[in-house]
């Protein structure tokens, strides 16, 4: 064999020993811990589920059957007839309560957010006096129960003659302290300093770095905000019920409740159960919708 031969021969071999990869036994976990997981994992399933599951084959039965067949299985199927007398119910005041819910839902939230991104971009990305004091009142304001502020912002509205308007409502949804909190966090974190140094570079303006590269980034943080607002105003009830006399002025909250409140003056059982299936749609809508930004990494290739 010659020289050459030998020579390819051996390095080679080195190759091969340089490129083979160390044997990993893979690491099974036991049966029982795997077994055990599923089981707390299915009970805490169902424990979510099975509410969602009687209301909605509660809505579908008439008002004769409701007491008197199966309560977690669907029989005498009514569910049009439920949903047609919602609407009808007190001259189709169902129809308003949904309108005002949205408006105060969509609006809050919608404004929030972007009070919330503007707060939280300004708190992350720059420096000036007092930052670290305003971050932990926001913090400090995180803790506390928005319960404490429905007396004090009752009796403040009242002297300024804002009890019994939209604007009760509204209002007080417009400020999320969590929500600052979070597009501070993620703002630090995801938007890189080099990205607005260049962009101050080539001219841009702060307000134009905010909308055009600060908010882009920060939208998976900022769907959360808004999905955390909107769930936290369509289910409020304390501030609403405290703030508002007239029916025509009451979200879904509060109009169910009085519903389910006036059971002896002839608003059937069935109608506020299917009152309530209605109203749990839009939130399931919004989270279908929404929850693609979560998955979203828009700060990819951002920086070279």
């Amino acid at each position: 064999m010659s020289t050459v031969t030998t020579r390819a021969i051996v390095q080679g071999d080195k190759q091969r020993t340089r490129t083979r990869r160390p044997f990993i036994r893979e690491r099974r976990i036991p049966l029982a811990p795997r077994a055990g997981a599923f089981i707390v994992m299915a009970i805490f399933g169902l424990y979510s589920l099975i509410p969602m599951w009687w209301l909605l084959v509660t809505a579908t039965k008439n008002k004769e059957f409701l007491f008197t067949t199966n309560p977690m299985w669907f029989s005498h199927f009514d569910l049009w007839g439920n949903i047609t007398d919602v609407f009808a119910q007190q001259n189709g005041i169902f129809a308003v309560w949904t309108g005002n819910t949205i408006i105060y839902c969509v609006g809050g939230a919608a404004i929030s957010t972007l009070l919330s991104a503007m707060t939280g971009f300004a708190l992350g990305k720059y420096e000036f006096r007092g930052r670290k004091l305003i971050a932990n009142i926001i913090l400090a304001a995180v803790l506390v129960p928005s319960v404490l502020f429905a007396l004090p912002l009752y009796l403040m509205f009242s002297e300024i003659g804002l009890v019994n308007t939209y604007w009760a409502v509204l209002l007080p949804s417009l400020v999320s302290p969590f929500g600052v909190y979070l597009a501070r966090i993620y703002a630090s974190q995801a938007i890189p300093d080099e990205l607005l140094e260049a962009a101050r570079l080539d001219g841009s303006g702060e307000a134009r770095i905010f909308f055009k590269i600060g908010l882009p980034i920060m939208m998976p943080a900022l769907v959360t905000v808004f999905l955390y607002q909107f769930v936290a105003i369509w289910s409020n009830y304390l501030l609403p019920v405290l703030m508002l006399n007239n029916d025509h002025l009451q979200p879904l909250s509060v109009g169910l409740v009085n519903w389910r409140e006036r059971l002896t003056e002839g608003i059937p059982y069935n109608i506020t159960i299917t009152g309530s299936l209605l109203a749990v749609i839009p939130l399931l809508i919004a989270f279908a919708i929404l929850q693609r930004y979560w998955r979203s990494d828009l700060t990819a290739g951002g920086v070279k």
